[in-house]
């Protein structure tokens, strides 16, 4: 027999639980909710973390989704942080929480997120060398960068560029080394990712692209990153933003179906498993607006996601259409805001004053929109999305 049973067991402290939650209760449930995280935070969103939070213009409670802990004991929502849910058992509808307590329920929502892509270079085991994922890694990011003279950034694409602004912005110099030629260009081609590059470099940042890590040199602390090209830069500390994975390990132990994007799902975000649902990054659903299965890292998904999952526990049963957002900020040098995603496009269509930094860019898949990219032009990234929706001809 369980220790305790609930109707709702939402696994993961991130952005879907949290607002899985929520609307559980905005829709009139009664029902009991049980939310298990991981970190010692109540949910909160991870964009500030590379931005606001790390150059210290807003602390932690400001990043709190659903106003911080309050917001569950107001709404009768159990949150249990700093545990792991260790196991599911999907024929007795159980789940084993670190610390021995056993949980029934009858509905769950497995949002486990994400985990960061280590690097296994030679001298990877020097202090110095941060991830970025939480709270506690902004921290030790920010302590060393106000030591450093000059802070390494190994990945161009968004931690990459978002951190190296922000240390920027706080005074410290910063040089990205990265695979791609081009800032940016894996999402928004060598046209737009160019542009993001030269506000990067405008403003003091170092560009290296093409290269490949080979190795980190030090003495116990990091002293240099080395490239196989032979390029070595000498730093007091780096963070590595080389990607992410999605967290599927407790749904794979389950015997809930996984694949390459995460943990799969059908188009109304239900698992294998009947009444399992899955949101946000560890999420792999198949899209009614693509015509194929995707999977996006973004705060704004978790959300869509997670919202849209509990009006299907609730019995909605309805696909989940929501075309993908995100958004980046350079400090305050350059703001950016994203539809889409496009996988590929054979045509960018260029809107407004690239010099004057308001314009858009229109990634076309024969006469489709597949998607777009707005820098202070937020009226054409509204039409895009409903063109997405819609498979509307560009023309």
């Amino acid at each position: 027999m369980p220790d305790s049973q609930v109707d709702f067991l939402l696994v993961g402290g991130g952005m879907a639980s949290a607002h899985c939650a929520a609307e559980l209760r905005r829709r009139g449930s009664e029902g009991s909710i049980l939310l298990v995280g991981r970190e010692p935070e109540p949910p909160y969103e991870r964009p500030p973390i590379s931005k606001e939070y790390l150059r210290g213009d807003a602390g932690r409670e400001d990043a709190h989704v659903n106003g911080g802990r309050s917001w569950y004991e107001e709404n009768e929502v159990e949150l249990l942080t700093g545990k792991n849910v260790m196991g599911l058992d999907l024929e007795a509808r159980t789940a084993k929480i670190q610390g021995g307590r056993e949980v029934g329920f009858d509905k769950a929502l497995l949002g486990t997120g994400a985990m960061v892509n280590i690097l296994r270079a030679e001298g990877a085991e020097n202090e110095g060398i941060h991830y970025l994922r939480a709270f506690g890694n902004a921290d030790a990011i920010r302590a060393d960068a106000a030591a450093a003279e000059h802070v390494v950034l190994v990945g161009g694409s968004y931690i990459g560029c978002e951190v190296a602004a922000s240390l920027t912005a706080q005074g410290t110099k910063c040089t990205i080394v990265a695979i791609e030629h081009v800032a940016l260009s894996r999402t928004f081609g060598e046209d737009a990712g160019r542009w993001f590059q030269e506000q990067l470099e405008s403003h003091g940042v170092t560009f290296h692209g093409g290269e490949t890590l080979s190795a980190f040199e030090g003495d116990g602390r990091v002293k240099a990153v080395v490239c196989e090209s032979g390029l070595a830069v000498e730093c007091d500390a780096v963070v590595v933003g080389a990607g992410v994975r999605p967290d599927a390990m407790l749904a794979q132990r389950a015997g809930i179906e996984v694949g390459d994007g995460g943990i799969v799902c059908d188009s109304k975000l239900q698992t294998s498993a009947p009444g399992v649902y899955a949101a946000g990054d560890c999420c792999s659903y198949e899209s009614v607006v693509h015509g194929r299965r995707i999977h996006v890292e973004h705060w704004d998904v978790a959300m869509q996601q997670g919202v849209h999952a509990a009006g299907n526990m609730l019995g909605a049963d309805a696909d989940y259409d929501v075309v993908p957002y995100f958004f980046s900020d350079l400090a305050d040098w350059a703001s950016l805001e994203y539809v889409g995603p496009a996988s590929e496009w054979d045509r960018e269509v260029w809107r407004g004053d690239k010099e004057s930094g308001e314009f858009s860019v229109w990634y076309l898949q024969g006469d489709r929109v597949a998607g777009c990219l707005s820098v202070e032009r937020p009226e054409e990234l509204a039409q895009a999305r409903q063109m997405i929706a819609e498979g509307t001809p560009f023309s």
